[in-house]
């Protein structure tokens, strides 16, 4: 498949938005139950402004996927089809996650905490508590969503696969734990040493994910074949033109068009920048820490992501690229 710019934006700036959430709300969650100590500085800036940077990405990857659009005025139309398509149910979810985001950083700001209820022995369940858990559903609804878009398209053997919604998941959650590390490094540094260590854990686990959809993908045979295209069983077939002499959309938006050696290429230089090169700094910078390592751990980490969706949209081979396999 052609690798769209703006769909590779838009996939990893939300991904990091949500992982942003993840992470924040995963710090209060361990604090309301005395796992990890309450933050130390002011809570409007943690959570409210730790969301408003987690809103400003939503909107960056939303704005992006409008470039991808021939007619971005009629965008509103695809929520239509939410009975079928999991285009439609993203669109739908992304605005409602981006909702339920921007009023748990504004409960946390306005300081609108009281208690709804108190469970057992003095376990109180607050306002921003209950509004993180339904963000936090709507985070893993719209990972779902985006995630199916492509691993409910059967005949792209390589993403109709559960691992594709695992790594969408980890990948998002890696990145943005990350993004939290260097936050919270300026926010709350009693937290750094948490936030950090789930970073580099989500980070193995991604590795593992995306390891094995490698492997999976690499043992791949193709379905289709030149006999079963055209309905002719002899054993050679030999294609001598693609059936028209320029280019057209099947051509231009179903293959990458690249070199064999560029995409091993990037396939390689995702696995390092994604993985072990922002493991190594997260670790490194929690020893100090440092916050230069921690922007090296983010910068990297996100270019290697803009690396690894472009292989993950290269590396699916649409089966009417049999028939065009001349041009």
């Amino acid at each position: 498949m052609h690798p769209a710019f703006s769909v590779i934006f838009l996939t990893t700036l939300i991904g990091l938005g949500q992982g942003l959430f993840l992470a924040i709300y995963t710090a209060q969650v361990y604090s309301v139950v005395e796992l990890i100590p309450m933050t130390q500085g002011d809570d409007r800036i943690f959570y409210g402004v730790g969301s408003l940077i987690a809103l400003v990405l939503l909107g960056m990857g939303l704005i992006a996927s409008l470039f991808h659009l021939g007619h971005p005025e009629r965008a509103w139309r695809s929520v239509t089809q939410w009975r079928t398509s999991w285009l439609s149910r993203e669109v739908i979810a992304l605005p409602l996650f981006m909702g339920s985001l921007f009023l748990y950083g504004l409960f946390h700001f306005m300081g609108w905490n009281p208690v709804l209820i108190t469970v057992g022995e003095g376990f109180a369940i607050d306002l921003t508590l209950l509004m993180g858990a339904i963000t936090t559903l709507l985070a893993f609804t719209l990972f779902l969503c985006t995630a199916m878009i492509y691993a409910s398209i059967r005949f792209l053997q390589e993403w109709a696969s559960p691992l594709t919604v695992l790594n969408f998941i980890l990948l998002g959650g890696a990145s943005g734990f990350t993004l939290a590390t260097l936050f919270t490094y300026y926010a709350a540094p009693e937290l750094v040493n948490f936030i950090g260590g789930w970073a580099m854990v989500l980070t193995v686990m991604a590795l593992l994910s995306r390891g094995a959809s490698l492997i999976r993908n690499r043992l791949l045979r193709p379905k289709s074949t030149p006999q079963t295209a055209i309905g002719v069983r002899h054993s050679t077939i030999r294609q001598m033109a693609q059936g028209a002499m320029g280019g057209s959309f099947n051509t231009r938006e179903y293959f990458h068009g690249k070199p064999q050696l560029l995409v091993k290429w990037v396939k390689w230089t995702f696995i390092l920048f994604v993985f072990p090169l922002p493991i190594l700094f997260l670790a490194l910078g929690i020893s100090g820490p440092f916050d230069t390592l921690f922007m090296a751990a983010l910068a990297v980490q996100y270019l290697g992501l803009i690396a690894e969706r472009w292989y993950f949209f290269a590396e699916a081979n649409h089966p009417q690229n049999i028939y065009y396999q001349v041009a």
